[in-house]
C-alpha cells in the first residue's frame, strides 16, 4: 500500500460516528503513517482552513464554504438515509410553535446548525431566536434545567439523550436526518473527508487508501465497535449497534444528490458561494 510521511496530519472527530472509519487504524490493523489529530467538527474545520491539517473529516458546510481550497475524497462520508440519531432537536413545544423562542444551537457542527435553520425556514416555517451553546456527555444530568425552549444536541451526547431525554422537560424530539428525508426524499451527508489542494497528491491518495481500508474493516466489524462505543458513552450496546448500522460511510450517487441539494439551498440562501464538487483522484 505504501506509507505517507509522518509529517502528514489527519483530522478525526472523536465521536462514535467515526469509529467505523478509524477503528482498524486505531487497532493497528490498517497502517496509517500520519499524525492523527482529534477535534470536534468546528475545530477541524478551523484547522483545515488554517492549513494546520492535510486531510480531515469536516462538516459538509466547510467544503462548500471554501471549495477552492479542498478536494473531496471519493467514496467516504458520514451520511444517513432517514434517522441519524445523533443530531437531535429537543423541544418544550412543537417545532412549528418555536417562533420567537430561544433555541440553543451547538457550536460544534456548522452543518447541523445550517440544516436546522433550513428546516425552521422551509418546513416548520417559523423564526426562533438562536443562541450558541454546547451539550457534552457531562451535561446530561443537568439536561432540561434551562431557560431556552429547545436545544440542538449532536454527537455522543445526542445518542445518550435520545434514550434518556426527560419527556416532562422536552416532550418533543426531532431527528434532523429524518426530517430532511421527509422533506426532500434524499439522504443527508453530514460530513465529508477532504484534502488540501496543496497537499501532495501521492500523500493524499495514500491516506485515502488507508481510510478506505479501515472503513471497510469497520463496517464489517460493527459489533466490537458498538461495544467500544457503549463503554465510552454509557449508551447501551444494542443502541450503539443500531446507530452505527444506520449510518453510511460511502458517497454514492444518491448521497451526492442529497449533498448537492443541500448545497443548492445554501447557495440560494446566500450562505455559501456557488461552486462545483472537485475530487481527489480515486485511490
Amino acid at each position: 500500500m505504501g506509507t505517507a510521511p509522518p509529517s502528514v496530519r489527519v483530522g478525526r472527530i472523536p465521536y462514535v460516528n467515526c469509529y467505523p472509519v478509524y477503528g482498524a487504524i486505531d487497532r493497528g490493523i490498517v497502517p496509517l503513517a500520519a499524525s492523527v489529530v482529534d477535534g470536534v467538527p468546528t475545530a477541524l474545520n478551523r484547522m483545515m482552513g488554517a492549513g494546520a491539517l492535510d486531510v480531515s473529516v469536516v462538516s459538509a458546510v466547510e467544503y462548500a464554504r471554501d471549495a477552492e481550497r479542498y478536494l473531496l475524497l471519493p467514496d467516504l462520508a458520514i451520511s444517513c438515509d432517514g434517522p441519524v440519531r445523533s443530531v437531535m432537536l429537543f423541544a418544550k413545544r412543537p417545532a412549528d410553535d418555536l417562533g420567537g423562542h430561544r433555541v440553543l444551537v451547538s457550536r460544534s457542527s456548522m452543518t447541523s446548525v445550517a440544516l436546522l435553520e433550513m428546516l425552521f425556514r422551509h418546513v416548520w416555517r417559523c423564526r426562533p431566536s438562536f443562541v450558541a451553546g454546547d451539550a457534552e456527555l457531562s451535561d446530561v444530568a443537568r439536561f432540561g434545567d434551562e431557560e431556552h425552549d429547545a436545544r440542538l444536541v449532536i454527537g455522543d451526547a445526542a445518542l445518550l439523550l435520545t434514550g434518556r431525554h426527560d419527556n416532562e422537560s422536552y416532550p418533543f424530539a426531532y431527528d434532523l436526518g429524518l426530517e430532511w428525508k421527509r422533506w426532500t426524499g434524499l439522504p443527508f451527508v453530514f460530513a465529508v473527508w477532504v484534502a488540501q489542494r496543496t497537499t501532495a497528491a501521492s500523500d493524499a491518495v495514500r491516506v485515502h487508501r488507508g481510510l478506505l481500508a479501515s472503513r471497510d474493516w469497520g463496517v464489517g466489524h460493527l459489533e466490537p465497535l458498538a461495544a467500544q462505543a457503549a463503554a465510552a458513552t454509557g449508551v447501551p450496546q444494542p443502541a450503539c449497534l443500531e446507530y452505527l448500522s444506520g449510518l453510511d460511510y460511502g458517497l454514492s450517487y444518491a448521497h451526492l444528490a442529497g449533498l448537492t441539494e443541500f448545497y443548492r439551498r445554501l447557495v440560494v440562501a446566500g450562505q455559501v458561494p456557488d461552486g462545483t464538487l472537485a475530487f481527489l483522484p480515486a485511490a
